[in-house]
């Protein structure tokens, strides 16, 4: 099969063997994949854990038919149409566990399933698990023009949330946000963005942050934040340290809470997929919880599009074409 393969020399597309269903997995004849910040660590050779280094298929999320499947599967058949998060995806064919797999809902297409996968879990978890969102609180999403910003907001809405506040630096971008969900767009390069966001919740402050940016926005946030505000670091876009007022914190007695899905056991994914469809799924289907296609490229490209996310003149998903 083909496959976007790191080299010695960057992504190159190879033949290389296909893989094989393990007994909780399912095999999927892959259509489209949606690219994703972390596959530029992948392609880079700087992934975290074991996965990266030479030979790695780039490629964390990805829509097609199930091709066949492992003994333990049961909900799943040959010939389903499905959406999945998973590694190596940058692929005609490509794996993933059972229980971070959906079928695709009537009517969607492949390009736009590979959208979804990764935000959806990642930021159901984020606002309605680790940040315990309740009707009728206000959020800001940090990173919001990013496509699991984009559907942070969308969630947050379906979920409840009186005010949804989006930050982007960029102005084109932060235009668009209330297109996708934001009450408020407001840009964290200003220096007094945090008295914005403190002045659109009655002067008390936000009750839920998900950042995607942290370090040159952490103190900030804890001045936006209202008290016993929670925040939910996710990304770290402005970087992995920093300055961090810890009197601040204890003042506002903020709760903090860090996720990744690095070091997260199948078990807790699977629970996160599970979640996330209880919750967020009848949004789906009823084509409330979507992305833009900023462009696609066909897998041969798989270098170029990488590049063309790199470049951060997108809005909303890049998409590869199997």
């Amino acid at each position: 099969m083909k496959a976007a393969v790191v080299t010695s020399g960057g992504v190159a597309v190879q033949e290389v063997p296909a893989p094989k269903p393990q007994r909780d997995q399912v095999l999927v004849r892959v259509r489209a994949c949606g690219l994703n910040r972390a596959d530029l660590a992948v392609a880079a050779g700087r992934a975290h854990g074991a996965i990266g280094g030479a030979g790695t298929i780039v490629g964390m999320e990805f829509a097609g038919e199930v091709a066949e499947v492992g003994s333990e599967v049961r909900a799943l058949k040959v010939g389903d149409r499905v959406m999945t998060s998973g590694a190596a995806g940058y692929a005609e064919y490509a794996v993933a566990d059972w229980g971070r797999v959906n079928e695709m809902p009537a009517g969607m297409g492949f390009e736009e399933a590979a959208t979804l996968p990764v935000a959806l879990q990642t930021m159901h978890n984020a606002l309605a698990t680790a940040g315990g969102l309740q009707k009728g609180e206000s959020v800001l999403i940090q990173g919001a023009s990013s496509g699991v910003g984009l559907l942070g907001m969308q969630i947050a809405k379906f979920l409840g949330a009186s005010v949804v506040i989006g930050s982007s630096t960029n102005a084109a971008r932060r235009a668009k946000l209330k297109d996708w969900g934001a009450d408020l767009a407001i840009d964290t390069s200003k220096p007094d963005w945090a008295d914005e966001v403190i002045a659109a919740t009655e002067g008390k402050g936000v009750h839920l942050i998900v950042d995607q940016v942290s370090a040159s926005v952490a103190n900030a946030n804890m001045k936006a934040a209202r008290v016993l505000g929670r925040i939910v670091n996710v990304g770290r876009l402005g970087g992995a340290r920093g300055e961090f007022d810890y009197d601040l914190h204890a003042l506002k007695r903020i709760s903090y809470v860090g996720v990744t899905f690095r070091t997260r056991s199948v078990e807790e994914v699977r629970e996160i997929n599970r979640l996330m469809r209880e919750d967020l799924w009848a949004g789906v289907t009823a084509g409330k919880l979507k992305l833009p296609i900023d462009r696609t490229f066909a897998l041969d490209e798989a270098a170029a599009a990488l590049a063309y996310m790199k470049a951060n003149n997108h809005f909303g998903k890049v998409v590869l074409r199997v």
